[in-house]
């Protein structure tokens, strides 16, 4: 009899974990910002362009098989990730530069007027959490979704929207929060990285020179953000105690992306780079430079590194040395656009998109991308130099 039920308990989780395996509960995914899931052996990675009609700054959910990318003016819009088809959109009839998380059929989102909650089977929100600018991510932990707010508090609320945690830090928190056995670590504008017990006890806090953007991970018991004093910081989870620190030389906007297997931590700064640090001592293991600010958060996949940067460029590395295995500039140059909004993976396809309203998806694997539907206007230009050019000639020629 015993066995029987042994079996069964197995059976039932075995069922129970590809429908956790698809929640994405927090910013990128996870506590380690990874930005990767396993696509289904039968997705067809396809090409293609979505136009979203305007700057998209905040980062995608992947649920099933729908991606959900927000973009400024506040339209939540679900594309099949196989056809790059919309499938529904939402106003939520506020601007957004948060990242959405989904849990259950639930996604979750902050705006400029609070917190919302959409059900994506109906297509609509079923409760907002009116408070002042919520701008990060927020994350879901043990049915309590977490965030904070411009107004200074961390809240939680449960499933109906009704208020279980709400603690008081000070300055905007503008950090996506991420929990770690029970505990809380978000960061303020204030500069300060703050540990707080789900019991809304605070366990410690730890003083930065400046504004504190740059969201959480967590790996081998540390905790590792950036700042926009310049440097990277690792603590420990415990106590706040200052493991390492890195000074990357400017402002640190990009959350740091770990993989703790290769014991690698992956981060952007505004003076142009992505650095690979050793998550035990933050020694600088390589650094890409890519000429202009790097504030997307890089996602992970294999042996390779995704990122972009505010000169328009998506960039794949090898993530142990740092060496380009593909770039994109969608605008063909003339018609950059920062990519300021963190790539996500699913299987083999990689999705991000831009300041020009664009989401792209290309083949990670294979190295292939859509064509740019900035060309065309890219060759219009060159078109129109060119006549002009003969236009000049001819008429200093006719002078002569």
């Amino acid at each position: 009899m015993y066995k029987k039920l042994l079996i069964g308990l197995i059976v039932a989780l075995l069922c129970l974990s590809p429908i956790a395996a698809e929640n994405w509960n927090s910013f990128q995914g996870g506590i380690d910002h990874s930005g990767y899931r396993d696509g289904e052996s039968d997705f067809v990675t396809n090409l293609w362009t979505f136009n979203m009609e305007s700057p998209v700054h905040s980062s995608p959910a992947i649920y099933k098989d729908y991606i959900y990318y927000v973009s400024n003016d506040g339209i939540l819009k679900a594309i099949d990730m196989e056809t790059g088809e919309e499938e529904w959109n939402l106003d939520l009839e506020a601007k957004t530069n948060s990242s959405p998380i989904i849990h259950s059929n639930r996604l979750y989102i902050g705006c400029e007027d609070g917190l919302k909650a959409v059900n994506i089977n109906s297509h609509k929100v079923v409760w907002d959490y009116d408070c002042d600018n919520v701008a990060s991510a927020p994350v879901y932990h043990d049915d309590i979704i977490y965030f904070g707010s411009d107004d200074g508090h961390l809240y939680g609320v449960n499933e109906d929207g009704k208020v279980k945690f709400d603690k008081k830090l000070g300055d905007e928190l503008r950090t996506s929060p991420i929990v770690v056995d029970n505990t809380i670590y978000v960061g303020s504008t204030g500069g300060k990285m703050y540990s707080i017990d789900t019991d809304e006890s605070k366990n410690w806090e730890f003083t930065t020179g400046d504004e504190i953007l740059s969201s959480p991970a967590y790996v081998n018991k540390t905790i590792i953000f950036g700042s926009t004093d310049g440097s990277v910081y690792c603590l420990k989870k415990s106590d706040g105690d200052l493991e390492w620190k890195v000074d990357l030389n400017d402002k640190v906007i990009s959350s740091p992306t770990v993989d703790g297997h290769d014991n690698n931590v992956f981060i952007g700064s505004d003076e142009g780079n992505m650095t690979c640090l050793d998550v035990r001592d933050g020694t600088v293991k390589w650094s890409h430079s890519t000429g202009d600010k790097v504030q997307s958060t890089a996602a992970i996949k294999d042996n390779l590194v995704a990122f972009g940067s505010n000169n328009g460029y998506l960039y794949v590395l090898n993530k142990y040395t740092g060496a380009e295995e593909f770039t994109y500039n969608p605008g063909t140059i003339l018609f950059n656009s920062a990519i300021t909004s963190s790539p996500v993976i699913n299987g083999n396809s990689l999705f991000f998109g831009d300041d020009s309203g664009n989401v792209y998806s290309l083949n990670i694997n294979k190295y292939e991308v859509p064509g740019s539907t900035q060309m065309f206007y890219s060759i219009a230009v060159l078109i129109i130099v060119i006549i002009v050019a003969i236009v000049v000639v001819r008429k200093v020629k006719g002078r002569k």
